[in-house]
Parts: structure tokens; C-alpha cells; sequence
């Protein structure tokens, strides 16, 4: 099986089809939150690192008890990360996900496990933790959201449970206007024929709709729209050592 096709198996998951792979025991722990091995084996210490720069939820900057937020945080080890650096700091962690994803991260006092899609399937935790949460992470998940629901409800819900001072990072966007901007490029070219092991050329549809896929203006009218709400909201590029940071964004959002 080549590159290309090892990720097109998982392309345009739901929530469901995540359940599956949980319970797949054949795959790996990458395979399972929806990555081909080569995208996040050995890599998610640096996705690790980015997340926590980007919120700036650093060991030496903080002091006492807080409460952090996992949307979406799936079984693999970066999870567990998350997991080991909140206690170090005596936080409590909150995990939305499957009951199959969740059944394989750690149990502990200080880990509340909330079963179901948010935020339809977990109002307790909306309605338990409004403006009372530091930090929240989702990541690699936000194209899973805009397919299959609503962003809106989705973003305005985790936001309305950030305390003043508190942050969301919802982090490894697919952006499909970027992608395009990229492979237009010489470098891009190159890029995809290594990728392939061809001599074709990327295909780049500027003016086609994209009705499945986030873009540009999805991406600026969040920004925008959050910011006429009274948050700060920015547009953040990855590491240039993770593989899709030519094609993927992160979004942080600081409630004032």
C-alpha cells in the first residue's frame, strides 16, 4: 500500500467510523485516531510541545489547580501527554470521546470521562463547567466537525465554558485554500512527486467549490466572527517539522 493510499483509507470519518477503529485491534494506535503510522509516529512529542507553546500552559507558569478540556483527545499517546502534564500541575482533565476511545486512556482521580459526541451527548459537562475551564484542546478534529455538524454550535458551546483568561486551541485544520496555494508552487510540485513516486503534477482547482473541505474564508470569518464577540482569535502555523504544516493551521481563541 502506497503513501497515498494509506491515508485515503481514513478520509471522512464520523464519529461512528471512529468507534470502529477504537475497537479494531488490528491497528495501530495511530491507525486508530484515523493516521497512517508515518504521519504521527514519533511525532506527537512535538505536537505535544506545539500545543502546549501555543497556550502557554508551560510547567514553570503555573501555579496550583485548574481544569483543562480534551475534545476529541482519540487513544493514542499524545493524550496520555496532556494527561502527564496536568498532574504535574494538579489539574483537573476533562476528556469528551467515545466510550471505545475512552475505555483506552488512563483512569485516575483526576481524569472525569464524559461518553458521547460533543456537545450534543454531554450537557452535563456544559452545563457544570460553564466559565470554569483554562484551557481547551481539540485537536486533529475540527475537519470532522465542519463534515459532519455544525461549527458554530460546536465552537460557541466550548467557548461559553471558558473562564476569563482561558484559551482554546483547536489545532491541525486541513485548509484546502492553503493546500492549493502550496501546490502551485515549484516547491509544492516537487513535494507531491516525492510524496507519489510519480511525475504527475498536483491537481489545483482554484475557482471549484469545495463544499466538504475548510478554506480561507471559513477559517478568517472565525477570527473574525470571535473577535467582534469580545475574544482574541488568531491563525497559527505548525512546526515545519510535522507533515502537514504546508497544508494545516492551528486556531487559538483567548476569552478576555
Amino acid at each position: 500500500m502506497n503513501k497515498q493510499s494509506d491515508f485515503d483509507r481514513f478520509k471522512n470519518l464520523t464519529f461512528e467510523d471512529f468507534k470502529k477503529l477504537a475497537k479494531d485491534d488490528s491497528l495501530s494506535q495511530y491507525q486508530k485516531v484515523g493516521f497512517p503510522d508515518a504521519y504521527r509516529e514519533n511525532k506527537e512529542h512535538i505536537i505535544f510541545e506545539d500545543i502546549i507553546n501555543k497556550l502557554n500552559f508551560q510547567l514553570e507558569d503555573k501555579n496550583g489547580s485548574g481544569v483543562l478540556l480534551d475534545i476529541g483527545p482519540g487513544c493514542s499517546d499524545l493524550p496520555k501527554m496532556i494527561i502527564d502534564h496536568c498532574d504535574k500541575l494538579n489539574f483537573k482533565i476533562l476528556l469528551v470521546d467515545s466510550k471505545e476511545m475512552l475505555d483506552q486512556l488512563p483512569t485516575k482521580k483526576s481524569i472525569t470521562k464524559f461518553e458521547g459526541y460533543f456537545p450534543n451527548d454531554v450537557l452535563d459537562l456544559v452545563n457544570q463547567y460553564q466559565n470554569k475551564v483554562d484551557y481547551i484542546v481539540g485537536y486533529s478534529i475540527f475537519h470532522y466537525v465542519f463534515y459532519n455538524t455544525c461549527i458554530f454550535k460546536f465552537l460557541d458551546t466550548a467557548l461559553s465554558l471558558l473562564k476569563p483568561g482561558g484559551k482554546m486551541l483547536i489545532g491541525d485544520i486541513p485548509n484546502i485554500t492553503k493546500r492549493k496555494r502550496f501546490f502551485s508552487t515549484q516547491t509544492g510540485i516537487e513535494f507531491h512527486k516525492n510524496f507519489t513516486g510519480t511525475d504527475t503534477l498536483p491537481e489545483v482547482n482554484h475557482l471549484q467549490l469545495e463544499p466538504t473541505h475548510i478554506d480561507d474564508g471559513v477559517l478568517m470569518g472565525i477570527v473574525q466572527r470571535y473577535r467582534n464577540f469580545g475574544f482574541e482569535a488568531y491563525l497559527l502555523p505548525q512546526p515545519s517539522t510535522l507533515p502537514f504544516h504546508n497544508r494545516r493551521e492551528d486556531l487559538v481563541i483567548y476569552k478576555i
